[in-house]
C-alpha cells in the first residue's frame, strides 16, 4: 500500500507525496484555474497560458524548457479543464530535483515573449480547427455551451478565434499572477523518494512565493430550459450527446452518480446502454457516458455514434432506461454486481503511477486530501438502491437535453 504524506508551506502551498517503489516518478501542480475564470473577450486564455507557459522564463528560453526533461527521458506536459489546470512531469526518479525546479521556474518566472505567443497562437488555432473537423469531439463542446448558456461555463476551453487573435503577453502575465498563486495551487509527487526530501525541495523552489489567494469571483450557472437540437453538417454518421446537469463534487450523491454513470455506459461492454443499444438492437456503433463534477455544479452526458435514422429510437431507449432507474429500485443482488464491477475497474485503473499522481493533485486541490482506494471503494459499497434512484432522477426524461450533428 502506498504511503501518503502531507505538508503545507508557510505561504499556503499544499503538498502531498505518495511513496511508491516504482523507479518512475511524477510531480506537478494542480491549479484551481480554468476556462470559467476567463473574462469576456478573453475566451481561450486559460488554455493559451497552459501552452505558452513553456515558451520562456527569466532563466530559460523555450528550447531549454522543452529540452530540460526530455533529455533525461522524461516528459513535461499540461492540460486545461473548465475549472482547473494540471502542469506536470514524469521522469526517472533520480531527476526529481530537476523537475521540481523547472515547474517552480514556470509558475514564478514565465515571461510570455510576444514573438513566441504569436507562433503558438497558430498552433492553438490549428488545435481548435482539428476539434471542429472531428464531430465526435465538437458535439461535446457545443452541447456544453448550450447546457450552460449565459454563464461562465458556457464557452469551450479552446476559446474563440477572435479572442485568441488579440491575446497579449500582458494578458497572460496578469492571468498567471492572479491565479497561479500558492493559495490556489497544490503540489503533488509520486515516487520512491522520502517525503521529507520532497518537501524540502518544494520549500527550496516554491517557498519564496508570496502568500496570496486568487483574485476572482465565480458565479453559479443560471438555469437553462431543456433543449433538443439537430444540426446538419453532412456526415455519414450521426453524433449525439444527451445529458443533464447533476450536483457538484461535494454533494452526498456524488458516489451514487459515479456508479450510475458506470452502470449506464461505462467502459464495460456489459453496460446497460451498450447492451440495449448495440448488442440487442444494433442502433449504435459507440455509446459512452461521462460524469463531470465541478465546485458548484456538474453534468452527465451520453454520447452516441449511430445512423441518423436510429437517433430518435436510441434517445427513446435512453429516456426509458433512466426513467426506470429513477422509479424502480435496483434489486440488491444486481446492485452488488454493479458495485463489484466498478470497484474492480477502479483498482485496475489505479495500478498506474499516472493515475496516482493525477488523483493526488485533484484530491488535494479540490477536497483537501487524497482519497485512498479503500476509502473510495467503501463509499461505492455504501451506495443504496434509493441513492441510485435519486441520482437517476436528475436524468429524468423531462430534464434531458440533446444535440445531434448529422
Amino acid at each position: 500500500m502506498e504511503m501518503i504524506n502531507y505538508h503545507t508551506l508557510s505561504n499556503g502551498l499544499r503538498l502531498v507525496h505518495i511513496t511508491t517503489t516504482s523507479q518512475v516518478a511524477w510531480c506537478g501542480l494542480a491549479i484551481n484555474a480554468g476556462s470559467r475564470d476567463e473574462k469576456d473577450g478573453h475566451h481561450g486564455l486559460a488554455h493559451f497560458v497552459e501552452h505558452t507557459i513553456f515558451k520562456g522564463t527569466k532563466h530559460r528560453r523555450a528550447w531549454h524548457i522543452l529540452n530540460r526533461m526530455e533529455r533525461v527521458g522524461g516528459e513535461l506536459n499540461a492540460y486545461t479543464t473548465k475549472e482547473g489546470t494540471m502542469l506536470y512531469s514524469v521522469f526517472p526518479q533520480q531527476y526529481l530535483p530537476r523537475a521540481v525546479d523547472l515547474l517552480a521556474d514556470l509558475v514564478q518566472w514565465s515571461v510570455f515573449p510576444q514573438e513566441e505567443l504569436d507562433r503558438e497562437r497558430d498552433v492553438v488555432l490549428e488545435e481548435a480547427a482539428s476539434y471542429r473537423d472531428t464531430p465526435s469531439d465538437a458535439v461535446y463542446d457545443d452541447f456544453e455551451d448550450l447546457l450552460f448558456a449565459g454563464s461562465e461555463l458556457g464557452h469551450n476551453i479552446l476559446g474563440k478565434k477572435e479572442d485568441l487573435e488579440r491575446l497579449t503577453s500582458e494578458d497572460c502575465m496578469n492571468y498567471l499572477k492572479t491565479l497561479y498563486v500558492p493559495g490556489n495551487m497544490a503540489f503533488f509527487s509520486v515516487g520512491p523518494e522520502r517525503p521529507e526530501k520532497v518537501f524540502r525541495l518544494a520549500e527550496k523552489c516554491f517557498g519564496a512565493m508570496s502568500h496570496s489567494l486568487p483574485l476572482r469571483h465565480r458565479t453559479a450557472p443560471c438555469d437553462v430550459e431543456p433543449f433538443n437540437q439537430v444540426i446538419t453538417i453532412g456526415t455519414h454518421q450521426a453524433h449525439t450527446v444527451v445529458g443533464a446537469r447533476v450536483p457538484d463534487r461535494s454533494h452526498p450523491l456524488r458516489h451514487a452518480l459515479m456508479l450510475l454513470n458506470n452502470i449506464l455506459a461505462g467502459p464495460g461492454m456489459n453496460s446497460l446502454l451498450n447492451v440495449e443499444l448495440r448488442e440487442r438492437r444494433g442502433y449504435v456503433y459507440t455509446v459512452e457516458s461521462t460524469l463531470t463534477s465541478l465546485s458548484d455544479c456538474g453534468w452527465m452526458e451520453i454520447y452516441l455514434g449511430c445512423d441518423p435514422a436510429d437517433v430518435r429510437s436510441s434517445l427513446r431507449v435512453i429516456k426509458r432506461i433512466t426513467s426506470q432507474l429513477a422509479t424502480e429500485l435496483l434489486p440488491a443482488r444486481r446492485l452488488e454486481n454493479y458495485k463489484k464491477q466498478y470497484c474492480g475497474q477502479l483498482v485496475v485503473a489505479a495500478d498506474s503511477t499516472e493515475f496516482l499522481a493525477m488523483n493526488a493533485g485533484r484530491g488535494l486541490l479540490y477536497r483537501g486530501k487524497v482519497a485512498t482506494m479503500d476509502e473510495t471503494i467503501a463509499c461505492i459499497q455504501a451506495v443504496t438502491p434509493e441513492q441510485i434512484a435519486q441520482a437517476a432522477a436528475f436524468l429524468a426524461a423531462d430534464r434531458l437535453s440533446s444535440l445531434t450533428f448529422q
